[in-house]
């Protein structure tokens, strides 16, 4: 039956190899299990998210394995998480009683509209048509915005009114113990240990239970301190997706189109690049490129993204996408969609284990933000800075605005409108493609919105 539906010995492989290759990707990329109720749970029910985060998961990588015959797997995408929570949540609709419910409508839509653009095959043509300086530009923003809320989380970067940002208190067990846990990240990265960053984050919770043991790490509900033991005495909790799933807001999108608009259009942007990046990559190195440098079956690949991120949305969590971490499990031989299938498989047996997961404070979780971020700005290097002033500038605004604006969106607004108009002042409007005037027009049409509002 598995040789049948995966095709074993045509890709070469085996039921043994790719099992084992699945349960290798589940631990390189169990930790957004625990990172997402966290950077979500600032804004909704971290039981709930953490439901959601597992139940997609596993649906969205099941959908992979059967449809597209991949080794690649998905969760709710780091970088997107965070603009979910810190940038639309707590910034442009701070304002707004439960503001998750518009961002949950906005990933709803972006997963419909990217369900369209599968079908009709456009997903490519939008992602042919950016620059390819801007693409790793916007890379390398999300990685340092991505590192830098895991140095907040972890107390490392703390507020100053002199400075704006200073260096935290290395006194604190969270300071500490989160700088061990990077370390200990990077090592084992180093000696190839599979699973090293879920292994980072397991060791600094472990050295955080110990610090609470010993007094250092003091218990402290009121002050948003909370014992670091899990409890299971209240057996295992499904009530939390009440409080998350199908919690959509259009009544708002009706009243404020334009600033719905441009939070989807952020989501579509971002999520764009997350996956095409992620999809080339991991397959390159599984060997499944054709001989042209493309992806057969790409179009399958990007629908089980979509539905995935449909399905997400429903539940309660920010946008499913395919996970770079997928790479690891190919490293061990997976090359078919039996990969994928183990991987879903185990997303559903962590939900017993809900408590443990929910359990992880965010100093233990922001040794995986720096490491992915420090990940993500390795494209750096693929930034070319002696050719056309657009493509530097914009890659530069791109890096410079995300973590300075704490905003994914501003600094994807900043690298689109500075490479269109530089292009335009520098005589070569004839370069601009007609994608990336429409996109261009999107964001004039956010900045006009922004201009009117602080008005």
């Amino acid at each position: 039956m598995l040789e049948k539906c995966f095709k074993l010995k045509e890709h070469g492989t085996d039921a043994k190899t790719e099992i084992i290759a699945g349960i290798t990707t589940f631990l390189a990329m169990a930790y957004i299990l625990a990172v997402n109720p966290n950077i979500l749970g600032t804004v909704m029910n971290a039981n709930g998210v953490f439901l959601a985060t597992a139940i997609s998961s596993a649906i969205a990588t099941f959908i992979m394995a059967f449809l597209a015959n991949y080794p690649i797997a998905l969760s709710a995408g780091m970088g997107l998480n965070a603009y979910f929570a810190f940038t639309v949540c707590l910034g442009e609709l701070s304002d707004v009683e439960n503001p998750f419910t518009i961002a949950l409508t906005a990933v709803l839509v972006e997963g419909i509209i990217f369900i369209f653009l599968s079908l009709f095959k456009f997903r490519e043509a939008i992602i042919n048509g950016i620059p390819q300086n801007l693409k790793y530009g916007i890379t390398v923003g999300i990685g340092l915005f991505i590192a830098l809320i895991g140095l907040v989380g972890a107390k490392i970067v703390v507020a100053d009114p002199s400075t704006t940002v200073a260096l935290g208190n290395f006194g604190t067990p969270e300071v500490a113990l989160a700088l061990i846990g990077f370390l200990i990240i990077v090592a084992l990265s180093h000696y190839k240990i599979k699973g090293a960053v879920l292994i980072g984050i397991i060791a600094t919770w472990v050295l955080g239970m110990g610090a609470q043991v010993i007094g250092w790490y003091q218990v402290n509900p009121e002050a948003g301190v909370y014992s670091l033991f899990p409890s299971f005495a209240n057996g295992l909790n499904l009530g939390g997706l009440s409080e998350t799933a199908f919690k959509f807001n259009f009544s708002w999108v009706g009243s404020h189109l334009i600033q719905f608009i441009a939070i989807v259009f952020s989501f579509l942007f971002v999520d764009l690049f997350d996956t095409v990046g992620t999809v080339v990559g991991v397959a390159d190195k599984a060997g499944l490129l054709d001989k042209d440098g493309t992806l057969p079956r790409a179009g399958k690949v990007f629908m089980a993204d979509a539905i995935g991120t449909t399905v997400g949305a429903c539940l309660g969590t920010s946008t499913v996408t395919s996970f770079v971490e997928s790479s690891a499990g190919v490293a061990e031989g997976g090359k078919t969609g039996l990969t994928s299938l183990t991987t879903g498989i185990l997303f559903l047996v962590a939900i017993v284990l809900s408590p443990i997961f929910l359990a992880i404070p965010s100093f233990a979780t922001a040794p995986a933000l720096v490491y992915v971020g420090m990940l993500m700005v390795s494209s750096a290097t693929k930034i070319k800075f002696d050719g056309d002033v657009a493509d530097i500038a914009s890659a530069y605004m791109a890096i410079l605005m995300m973590p300075l604006t704490y905003s994914i969106a501003n600094g994807i607004m900043f690298g689109v409108v500075s490479w269109v108009l530089l292009k335009v002042l520098t005589k070569k409007a004839k370069d601009v493609n007609p994608v990336m005037w429409v996109v261009f027009l999107l964001f004039a049409l956010r900045i006009i919105a922004l201009i009117t509002n602080f008005q």
